[in-house]
């Protein structure tokens, strides 16, 4: 996932670029309301192509069930698809949830506080350390102990961990047979759960690429030809989607293209350095010409 997230670094990148030289307006990504409603619906209907983790068809199926109108919906999103929680009923239950199509419950009122945001659901594994602190009574480094064991699924060390945990929320005041049945709760999940620090990193970089989609649709779609230069099926998607949206594509123009892709009069310009057999020195080279002694 990592050349991935580069890739959509070049993407924020060259897009805040073509607004500032076609607009004359300057994007502070680091700044954007989180609450824009505009981003919501493009994820609602399903048009993310080219917002980073969000282009495969079945997280397009997924976002139209889910309806997301809130970043902490967009953590949970990037987290929840997975083969894990896809296979084991948590999205379903998640997106039910979310509607009201069935009745969020919590193990405990005092597990709401940390169960709140993905409606009873154990989304994550910070989660699972915050119960086990809540109820069981761990330390956060014994709670961080307990998330590494629950991933290894050692069945020895969990069996101690659960000895420790319902004795400390026996010592608390819970029930034991509670106890009992929370910490298996936890276990099963905590073998599906995600890092949300991790999945709230992405998801801004998430956020921020639907909401130049939105806002800026036509530089958003040329950066992303630019980045994708080199793929000519990718190419070909963004192409045909941009016309499908009614984006037009001008061809390529040994006066008018430069070696990427470029905004010209609300149109795409098609970059030289992604035709076949021009290469990025020749691109760049008929460029210069033109700018040094014209058309």
């Amino acid at each position: 996932s990592f050349p991935a997230r580069r890739s959509s670094d070049l993407i924020l990148t060259e897009a805040v670029r073509l607004v500032k030289e076609v607009h004359g307006v300057d994007l502070d990504l680091g700044k954007l309301p989180i609450d824009d409603k505009a981003t919501y619906a493009l994820m609602t209907r399903g048009e993310t192509q080219g917002v980073f983790q969000l282009e495969s068809s079945g997280m397009r199926e997924l976002l139209m069930r889910l309806k997301p109108d809130t970043f902490e919906d967009v953590i949970a999103v990037l987290a929840l698809y997975r083969p894990g929680p896809l296979g084991s009923g948590m999205v379903d239950m998640f997106v039910r949830r979310k509607h009201g199509e069935e009745k969020t419950v919590y193990p405990h009122e005092a597990t709401k506080p940390v169960l709140e945001a993905t409606y009873g659901v154990i989304v994550y594994q910070e989660q699972v350390m915050q119960i086990s602190a809540v109820i069981g009574g761990f330390s956060m480094a014994e709670a961080d102990n307990l998330r590494k064991a629950m991933g290894k699924k050692k069945p020895e060390v969990m069996a101690k961990f659960k000895d420790q945990f319902v004795a400390g929320a026996v010592k608390q005041g819970y029930a034991e047979k509670f106890a009992k049945e929370l910490f298996e709760t936890m276990e099963y999940f905590a073998g599906y759960g995600f890092n949300k620090s991790h999945s709230t990193a992405y998801a801004l970089v998430t956020y921020q690429t639907a909401w130049l989609k939105a806002h800026w649709p036509i530089e958003f779609t040329a950066a992303n030809l630019t980045v994708e230069s080199g793929n000519s099926d990718k190419i070909k998607e963004f192409v045909d989607e941009a016309r499908r949206a009614g984006m037009p594509i001008l061809p390529p123009s040994v006066n008018h293209s430069r070696r990427y892709f470029n905004v010209e009069q609300g149109s795409i310009r098609f970059g030289l350095g992604a035709v076949k057999g021009v290469g990025s020195r020749v691109a760049d080279a008929i460029g210069d010409e033109c700018r040094a002694r014209g058309p």
